[in-house]
């Protein structure tokens, strides 16, 4: 897969404050806050920084952590997964795989059929609606 590698400058130019703080700063947004957290649309969930399908609305279920949580990404290239032992805690931390951007956090709480859960923020997402028109536009995240 051909990485996408933008100077901090340009990232800054790409992102909203809040997307660069987590993407690039491995930042958290605040539980349930998240605008995918409720979404029940059918489609994909992409990279917010490169657009990268990491993510089908199939593999995800609410696990009631306050962030949108998956089985499993699309593809096992998709995500790249980093020993996280920042703030006193040991985590497994969840990238993209072309931007290198800050995902969530992988837990081994999840439900069947991986056993696995991909916490991810939601600002770090771009929804994608399968059933929605032609040129991709994104769906209203509440499913309506």
């Amino acid at each position: 897969m051909e990485q996408l590698n933008l100077s901090e400058s340009e990232w800054r130019k790409r992102l909203t404050p809040e997307q660069y703080h987590v993407l690039r700063e491995a930042g958290t947004e605040r539980a349930f806050s998240g605008r995918y957290n409720d979404n029940k649309a059918d489609g994909l969930y992409r990279c917010a920084a490169c657009q990268l399908e990491l993510f089908d609305s199939v593999d995800k279920y609410d696990s009631g952590s306050g962030w949108p949580s998956f089985t499993r990404p699309i593809a096992p290239d998709r995500v790249v997964e980093h020993a996280d032992n920042s703030h006193g805690m040991r985590r497994v931390e969840a990238r993209c795989a072309r931007c290198d951007g800050h995902l969530g956090h992988v837990f081994p709480d999840g439900p069947p059929p991986t056993g696995l859960r991909y916490c991810m923020n939601s600002v770090s997402l771009d929804f994608r609606s399968r059933t929605g028109n032609a040129n991709g536009a994104n769906a209203d995240p509440s499913g309506a």
